[in-house]
């Protein structure tokens, strides 16, 4: 598989803030973002060879490359939880818990963010970049510790609530994650406004486990 940042250009990329989300279209857990700065010219030269966007890595390879990442890179993570994204919208709370991530580095850096939203408030020179962890590398290394911090937290919250299997579907809308709603309905952690949950809410889930 072709990596999309190739070593032997490291000079000509930008050293700037990547900043990427994990969990936005599940059904539980929180959104968890990234915020991460480095110069591609200092990092470890195989380390940027081997960034991309973190659908593309197995799991084993997102967990090398984000210690790697955690040691040659600032990095920063925040959350916005499914009570916070229930409470204004998921949109809303992705670009909040972006302009915390990016804040908490401390750093007056230029930002790029992933996708076509900008936070609000953020005074940095800010630019979206559509499918940016394959063409900003710190976008890349971003969607690599915010994909590895929130699967390790919904495997911890997988066995608080075995059923629901998160440890192996993240909590997105599998089919081993509808039937388990269907049996045992919603926990706390899941966000009552998404659908199918919010639909069948009324029909179907008798009692919210904590």
């Amino acid at each position: 598989m072709t990596k999309p940042f190739d070593p032997a250009m490291a000079s000509f990329y930008p050293a700037l803030i990547g900043c990427d989300e994990a969990g936005r279209g599940a059904l539980c857990g929180p959104v968890v973002v990234a915020a991460v700065w480095f110069d591609p010219a200092s990092i470890p030269q195989a380390l940027l060879g081997a960034l991309d966007d973190s659908k593309r890595l197995s799991a084993k390879k997102r967990d090398e490359l984000a210690h790697e990442i955690v040691s040659a890179a600032q990095v920063s993570v925040a959350a916005s939880s499914a009570r916070r994204i229930d409470g204004s919208n998921i949109r809303a709370m992705t670009l909040d818990a972006m302009k915390r991530a990016v804040l908490r580095l401390e750093l007056r850096e230029p930002v790029r963010i992933d996708g076509i939203d900008i936070p609000p408030g953020l005074d940095l020179p800010c630019e979206a970049v559509v499918k940016g962890d394959r063409k900003v590398p710190q976008i890349a290394a971003a969607s690599i510790i915010a994909k590895t911090c929130r699967d390790r937290l919904m495997v911890k919250l997988a066995k608080r609530h075995p059923g629901y299997l998160w440890d192996k579907n993240s909590g997105y809308g599998t089919a081993n994650h509808l039937t388990a709603l269907m049996q045992l309905g919603p926990t706390r952690h899941h966000r009552q406004t998404f659908e199918p949950i919010s639909r069948h809410m009324t029909a179907h889930f008798v009692r919210i486990p904590g």
